[in-house]
């Protein structure tokens, strides 16, 4: 059985840095792409960074140059650190495993999330 774990959310102010990490259990990690996720208040569920079972990674234009996604096969892990954190920000975030090598089809499996707070 597929898990995901997130931890490392909170609540900071704007500007700050935080730095979200996502245990994987039940499945060959370094194959599986990873993405993280968000969903604001009233908003869709929006993909924030992908990274596929290579290293090869997407970023949402929002975040761009601010957040980092990286990967640990060893430890069967997926981090996103966010730097220069804006109120805008403020979401639960989701791990999320697709199962192919590559993230260009829906993940088959989420975690149940982790709020971050980003107040200004």
């Amino acid at each position: 059985q597929v898990q995901l774990v997130e931890s490392g959310g909170g609540s900071v102010q704007a500007g700050e840095s935080l730095t979200l990490y996502c245990t994987v259990s039940g499945t060959i990690f370094s194959l599986n792409a990873m993405g993280w996720y968000r969903q604001a208040p009233g908003k869709q569920r929006e993909l924030v960074a992908d990274i596929s079972s290579s290293g090869l990674t997407n970023y949402a234009g929002s975040v761009k140059g601010r957040f980092t996604i990286s990967r640990d096969n060893a430890m069967n892990m997926v981090h996103l650190t966010m730097n220069d954190l804006k109120p805008e920000d403020t979401a639960v975030y989701y791990c999320a495993d697709y199962q192919t090598v590559l993230p260009l089809e829906e993940p088959r499996y989420w975690g149940p999330g982790t709020q971050v707070t980003v107040s200004s």
